[in-house]
């Protein structure tokens, strides 16, 4: 017995038409959509400030009114985490939709999540749910079944258990749900999107398929995508997609805590690939609450510094720009070092000098500093100018995590019929700590080396977690992980990317995949919407690793 779980969102703004393409290209049961990120949470919460009745993706309901009447037609069910702050409101947008559109469906939906009057001053307070709420609105009949902030993975082991009868207590099967969830809740990233080796010319990454999963009762499972898609799916792009945001080899959830070091991940056939020997924990005994709160106000401006004597005149606009800065809470300059020498175009003889102030008071960031920029115009360094002219200064957020016992959250399924249906907390859960860290493989023998790029002999993948940053590498034959095992040492990491030499960096070693997992604790501030760095959501620092040059063993290249 198999249960095909597609995908149709990674996030909110993602491809418009993947619903559909997803309903029209094959096979599925159950279709998902991950709307909901840390940054879209605050973004919601700004929406129901001006309107009480938003809060959720409204882009869900507009893909909804093209393809409802499909997915009864195909008797695919949809789950959704669209209903972001507003789950309730949404799922009675929903039934309206129906309505007028004249399409019998039962809508359900999953709440409790929202804490945030628990949580004095912040915006937004969301417990992390899992997936037992869904599959009781799932055993109940409902067609659709949308929810505020669970778990990405929580969005696959719902429909899961209520397909295959799983209890609480079923750790190795949810554990491998929840790796399969974890797989498909970014969409195309695990069908070739953002992949390290995308350069293969065998492959059409211009639009790649989104991900569906064969999920079977005893939790092994495919990924694959519809026939006929763009992009791949092969062991390297689960891989990068499985190391995306985690931290160690447990990767906690409200269901269950996942061994990662446990993962098989085995080809099996043009765009398959088998996962097996997931083993499970039980949960740790507290939910992740995320708290997004207003941190202050920001601006910024970048001035363009063309052609010569770049290093003297960004000291001279900094000197300049000194009086106005004393008085603001937080400075930071970045000079990006995009010139290069007797250059053929102007863009390409300019660098760029970043400059982003932050302050609880709108002013001291506001008028005050755009008076003193634009007030240099024509008394500065030659060729000044700046890339727009900098605003009144913007609120920014903050994301903070905290935790609370599984009991201190009202975990309700509200049926299509409006029945309540309470979801139990965990009742066996255990305290989360790292395993032994394995032994390495054994070294490599020594041999003649060639100073090049990681990137060569390594994929990456990186993301955010709040303010801290994990950077996913990964070898795709066992001599190289054999290598990297010895090589890349967090010493190393340190000495590859000096941003990260002050921070405090952990590695996570996870054999079956031949990967190494680096946590860089604090690397993005407080985190995506306070902008903190050049690269809020550290997307790409996984890339500026690979990008830098050591002695490889040539037998590698």
């Amino acid at each position: 017995m198999t249960l095909r779980i597609g995908n149709a969102s990674g996030f909110y703004g993602d491809r418009f038409d993947a619903m559909r393409e997803m309903l029209t290209g094959g096979e599925l049961d159950i279709l998902t959509g991950d709307y909901l990120a840390e940054l879209t949470m605050l973004i919601l919460s700004r929406d129901r400030l001006k309107d009480p009745g938003a809060g959720y993706a409204r882009t869900f309901l507009r893909q909804l009114e093209e393809c409802l009447g499909l997915a009864r037609e195909r008797g695919v069910r949809i789950v959704a985490n669209a209903g972001g702050l507003n789950p309730a409101g949404l799922a009675t947008r929903v039934r309206e939709l129906a309505d007028r559109l004249g399409i019998a469906v039962r809508v359900a939906h999953v709440e409790g999540d929202d804490l945030t009057t628990a949580h004095p001053g912040s915006l937004a307070a969301h417990a992390y749910l899992g997936g037992f709420g869904i599959a009781q609105c799932l055993r109940a009949g409902a067609d659709v079944v949308v929810t505020g902030r669970v778990t990405d993975a929580a969005l696959v082991t719902g429909p899961a258990a209520a397909h295959f009868g799983w209890g609480p207590g079923d750790f190795d099967r949810l554990a491998g749900a929840v790796v399969v969830g974890h797989v498909l809740e970014c969409g195309t990233q695990a069908t070739g999107g953002n992949y390290a080796f995308f350069n293969n010319r065998s492959h059409d990454l211009r639009r790649p398929g989104f991900p569906l999963a064969e999920l079977h009762e005893d939790g092994t499972a495919v990924i694959t995508k519809h026939p006929g898609t763009g992009g791949f799916v092969d062991v390297g792009t689960v891989t990068a997609q499985l190391l995306y945001e985690t931290q160690g080899a447990r990767y906690a959830g409200p269901d269950v805590t996942a061994r990662l070091d446990t993962v098989r991940l085995t080809q099996d056939g043009p765009d398959r690939v088998r996962v097996s020997g997931v083993r499970g924990e039980a949960p740790p005994p507290t939910l992740k609450v995320g708290l997004n709160k207003l941190g202050g106000f920001r601006n910024e401006v970048v001035f363009v510094l063309t052609g010569l004597d770049i290093e003297a005149k960004a000291a001279l606009v900094k000197a300049q720009m000194e009086p106005v800065l004393g008085k603001v809470a937080s400075t930071r300059w970045e000079l990006a070092r995009t010139d290069r020498p007797d250059a053929d175009t102007e863009e390409t003889a300019s660098a760029l000098l970043r400059l982003v102030v932050r302050d609880p008071d709108q002013d001291a960031v506001g008028r005050a500093l755009s008076g003193a920029a634009v007030e240099l115009a024509l008394a500065s360094y030659p060729g000044f100018h700046v890339l727009a002219p900098p605003g009144r200064g913007a609120p920014y957020g903050v994301f903070e995590d905290v935790y609370v016992p599984h009991g201190a959250v009202d975990h309700v399924a509200v049926l299509h019929d409006g029945r309540r249906i309470p979801v139990a907390p965990a009742h066996d859960t255990l305290v989360l700590e790292d395993p032994a860290e394995p032994e390495p493989p054994a070294p490599l023998p020594h041999g003649p080396t060639r100073r090049a790029p990681l990137g060569l002999v390594a994929g990456a993948r990186s993301g955010d977690k709040g303010g801290d940053a994990n950077v996913g590498v990964w070898a795709r034959t066992d001599e190289a992980w054999r290598w990297l095992a010895h090589t890349l040492t967090v010493d190393r990491f340190r000495e590859l990317l000096p941003e990260t030499a002050d921070l405090k960096v952990t590695r996570h070693q996870l054999p079956n995949l031949r990967a190494l997992n680096f946590v860089v604790e604090g690397i993005l501030g407080a985190g995506v919407a306070a902008q903190h760095r050049f690269d809020p959501q550290a997307k790409a620092l996984g890339e500026w690793l690979r990008s830098r040059h050591l002695d490889i063993p040539e037998v590698l290249l």
